[in-house]
């Protein structure tokens, strides 16, 4: 990579998805900032990305001197102040809006002008996102997807505010990570999240009327669709807690009762039940990997 293309790159958010992205770009040849509210959810967070990285070159996709050059382009950092010269900022933070204005006002004020602001929201409209910003139009959504180095797809959200350019130059450097870019309007749920929601709570839904048991809906799916994996296995992996949230927005966005979240996935959540990170959803995790019923 040439250093007129090599960017630093700030990820706001150093959990499951920042921790990935943050590998993803580092992969990719950039300098990278992780950044948190605290030292031990960043130190959590390099540790992630270098468990990524690691299973990376198990796969055989990456070689060990590759993966040890990608994680020493990753600082970690406490707070978004002093962001430093960095040309584009990704925030990955939970999927809540006001958090995340908050966080987007913090960004505004530590990072150079120009610099791309970029949000990897699964569900909330980007316009919504950017409210409260000085210069809205620097704004876009660029939505990865978990496992970030393994799943080859982001979504390239615009808003009605979003400057023609910085779209392009988002769209452009998420295509330099390796990833295929597909556009979406600006609405809740973009493309995939309002496909999978709804999946989901169908699913759970199902599972409420008794129509199978959860091995037997992921199998059909497996089996019947060639999905690489059946909607609980999948709600595992994203997090319920996650898909409520996504499934909350829907509903109250798009005001449609496909997406009020099925009593089940509610209950999980309020029994900490997430999924694979809290090491039990609709299956449950050894610590060591694998799944049982």
């Amino acid at each position: 990579m040439s250093e007129a293309s090599r960017e630093r790159v700030l990820v706001v958010g150093a959990g499951l998805m920042g921790s990935g992205i943050a590998a993803q770009c580092a992969l990719a040849g950039h300098d990278v900032v992780l950044e948190d509210v605290s030292e031990a959810f960043v130190t959590t967070g390099v540790g992630r990305a270098r468990r990524a990285l690691d299973h990376a070159v198990e796969r055989g996709e990456v070689d060990a001197a590759r993966r040890d050059q990608a994680l020493a382009r990753i600082a970690p950092q406490v707070g978004v102040d002093g962001g430093g010269a960095v040309t584009i900022v990704v925030e990955a933070a939970p999927e809540d809006l006001a958090l995340k204005r908050r966080l987007f006002a913090d960004i505004e004020r530590a990072v150079p002008s120009s610099a791309i602001l970029a949000s990897n929201t699964s569900s909330l409209p980007i316009a919504s996102i950017g409210a409260g910003l000085r210069a809205p139009e620097r704004l876009v959504g660029l939505h990865f997807f978990n496992p970030v180095l393994q799943m080859p797809l982001v979504e390239l959200v615009a808003a009605a505010r979003s400057g023609p350019e910085v779209v392009a130059a988002a769209g452009r450097f998420a295509a330099e990570l390796g990833k295929t870019v597909v556009r979406s309007a600006d609405t809740p749920g973009f493309v995939t999240s309002r496909a999978v929601a709804a999946l989901i709570n169908e699913a759970a839904r199902m599972l409420e009327e008794g129509v199978a048991v959860p091995e037997d809906i992921d199998a059909a799916h497996r089996l019947g669709f060639h999905h690489p994996m059946g909607p609980f296995e999948l709600v595992d992996l994203i997090g319920i807690d996650t898909t409520v949230a996504i499934l909350d927005v829907l509903h109250a966005g798009l005001h449609d009762e496909r997406y009020r979240a099925a009593a089940v996935l509610r209950r999980k959540v309020a029994e900490g039940k997430l999924g694979r990170k809290s090491g039990e959803g609709f299956y449950r995790y050894p610590a060591k990997g694998g799944r049982r019923p």
